[in-house]
């Protein structure tokens, strides 16, 4: 494309967010990526005919964002059970949401993790999290998870066995530093959506985004290697200039391309794959490790979620395990022995399909870091900066950061 009004570096969430948002006012742009298909960290690779996430990843029906800016339908979205089954004590317990399985609830209301107390506990933390307006949400006073919810009153057991797994797997932490804000963040989208994934997977919802797209305007294998004014210079040597620039890479290619700008804290995470003749859970079922030892936090059967995940006979089961491992041979063992202890010998007849290290995962999001609850995207006159380190570290922070960018590029443009 010969002379863009914008350059939009990065065709992750946020860069397709924003070049959507531009596009739809009648901004001519031009959306370079370094790879060779759109999406960044939210991307599904084919593999012996099984659809494999980059690291488990959910969507949550609920995100205002996704709302506005996706076609849920087309996505043929796939839920999960509200609630959770907990590997404790030598057994599954199912935790499920007294309120939209009240049956299922009702039968496991004395029953472990937690007390009964505990079970009321949950009900409390529903409450304070979707009272008010969303808004309202990211200015309440703000501590670490953990703290927050010893505050609440939650046993050591049902911290332990169910909170602590739960949320970490969505922090990308153990240690619950994250800030209390975000956790009601999530515990709202949580409560008032599904949980789901579309149905061929995550690497969907950018396609879809890409596909809404004028041809031409996304140009793969193209990676910047130097942004500056309203120039952009690519690995190759060529340079195109424009009358706005919106860097929408990941944190650290973010950093490299804008001197002076502060790399974030980032949360590790490896996801392991196999392929098992049969599903060691029944059902749409989000599996956590509730006893605060070994190194799986959590495990899903996505072909039972969504069976296009795997081919037909075939099960497709997900295991992540927080933190960077190196050593995926050693890793590999480790896990196979500790998942034994959960579903028997037949773990051994599982085949190890692929393992992702992911080093840069998400953004930690420590109190310090939603303070303010938004970031600014406008660097100087002409020059934009967009991702879930913007905003909040989620689908819906990347889909709001590239809208906030793209507003601010039409206000400066005069449009």
């Amino acid at each position: 494309m010969s002379n863009p009004d914008v350059i939009v570096v990065g065709a992750g969430l946020a860069g397709l967010a924003c070049a959507r948002a531009l596009v739809a006012s009648r901004v001519k742009v031009l959306l370079l990526e370094g790879g060779d298909a759109p999406g960044g960290r939210v991307r599904t690779d084919g593999h012996e005919g099984f659809l494999l996430d980059r690291g488990f990843q959910v969507y949550l029906t609920a995100y205002p964002e996704g709302r506005r800016s996706l076609d849920h339908g087309a996505l043929g979205l796939r839920r999960f059970t509200p609630g959770a089954k907990v590997w404790r004590g030598g057994r599954l317990h199912t935790v499920a949401d007294p309120l939209r399985r009240p049956g299922m609830a009702l039968s496991h209301l004395f029953g472990e993790p937690g007390t009964f107390g505990d079970k009321l506990r949950v009900l409390e933390l529903r409450q304070l999290s979707v009272s008010g307006e969303l808004e309202d949400v990211w200015h309440r006073p703000q501590r670490a998870s953990l703290r927050y919810l010893r505050e609440l009153g939650f046993t050591d057991e049902m911290l332990e066995g169910f909170l602590r797994p739960f949320f970490a797997g969505i922090f990308l932490e153990r240690e619950l530093d994250t800030s209390s804000r975000f956790l009601e963040f999530v515990f709202r989208m949580f409560a008032t959506g599904d949980t789901t994934v579309p149905e061929r997977g995550m690497g969907a919802i950018p396609e879809q985004l890409a596909a809404g797209l004028p041809s031409g305007t996304l140009r793969m294998r193209s990676p910047v290697g130097e942004v500056w004014g309203h120039r952009v210079r690519l690995a190759d040597g060529e340079t195109i200039g424009a009358k706005a620039v919106v860097v929408a890479t990941d944190p650290a290619s973010a950093v490299g391309l804008l001197p002076g700008m502060l790399a974030p804290r980032m949360n590790r995470v490896t996801c392991l794959y196999f392929a098992a003749p049969e599903p060691p859970v029944t059902g749409p079922w989000l599996v956590l490790n509730g006893e605060g030892r070994g190194v799986v936090n959590n495990v899903a059967v996505m072909s039972e979620v969504s069976p296009a995940y795997a081919p037909s006979g075939q099960s497709l089961v997900s295991v992540s395990v927080l933190g960077e491992w190196l050593d995926t041979a050693a890793l590999e063992a480790r896990v196979r022995e500790e998942l034994s202890g959960w579903f028997g010998t037949a773990v051994s007849a599982w085949r190890h399909l692929r393992t992702y290290v992911i080093p840069r995962a998400l953004p930690s999001q420590l109190p310090e870091a939603l303070e303010p609850p938004r970031r600014p995207v406008r660097l100087s006159p002409g020059l934009y900066v967009c991702g879930d380190h913007r905003d909040n570290a989620s689908i819906d922070g990347a889909l709001g950061s590239g809208r906030r960018a793209a507003e601010a590029v039409l206000f400066d443009l005069g449009r």
